[in-house]
C-alpha cells in the first residue's frame, strides 16, 4: 500500500475514533444532567459503553435522544428555579420615610448628603447629589 493510502485509512480512523469520542462524551454528560434517572441505570448505561460501545451509543441516542435535547437547552438558557424569597416592602408615606432618614441623620448612621438624597428620593425627585 502506498503512503498516501496508509495516510488517507490513518486520517480516516482517527476522524471516527473523534467522532465516537464526542458521541460518548455527550451521553456521558446527558447522564449526569438527567435528574429523573436512577443512579443505578446511570451505571448501566456507562458499563455498557464500556463493553459495548458502539451499540449502546446507537441505543441512546435512539431511546433518549428527544429528552437529550431538552436539557441541552434548559441547561444552556441556565434555568434555575429563583429561591429569592425578599420582597420589598413599600413606603407608608413620605412623611414616615424623611423622619426615618431624620432619625438615622440625627443618630449619626447616615451623612447629610445621604439624608438629602433620602428625602429627595421619598418626595419622588431624582437626587443626582454631590
Amino acid at each position: 500500500m502506498s503512503l498516501f493510502g496508509e495516510l488517507f485509512w490513518f486520517l480516516l480512523w482517527s476522524f471516527y475514533f473523534i467522532a465516537y469520542l464526542y458521541v460518548v462524551i455527550v451521553i456521558i454528560t446527558d447522564l449526569f444532567r438527567d435528574h429523573e434517572l436512577n443512579g443505578w441505570f446511570k451505571a448501566l448505561w456507562i458499563i455498557a459503553l464500556v463493553f459495548v460501545p458502539f451499540l449502546t451509543a446507537l441505543i441512546y441516542i435512539i431511546a433518549r435522544g428527544k429528552g437529550m435535547a431538552q436539557r441541552s437547552q434548559s441547561y444552556r438558557r441556565g434555568v434555575v428555579p429563583e429561591s429569592d424569597d425578599y420582597r420589598p416592602a413599600a413606603s407608608t408615606s413620605p412623611a414616615d420615610d424623611i423622619a426615618k432618614a431624620k432619625a438615622l441623620l440625627d443618630a449619626g448612621t447616615i451623612s447629610q448628603g445621604e439624608f438629602d438624597a433620602l428625602k429627595s428620593k421619598a418626595l419622588g425627585n431624582q437626587y443626582f447629589g454631590a
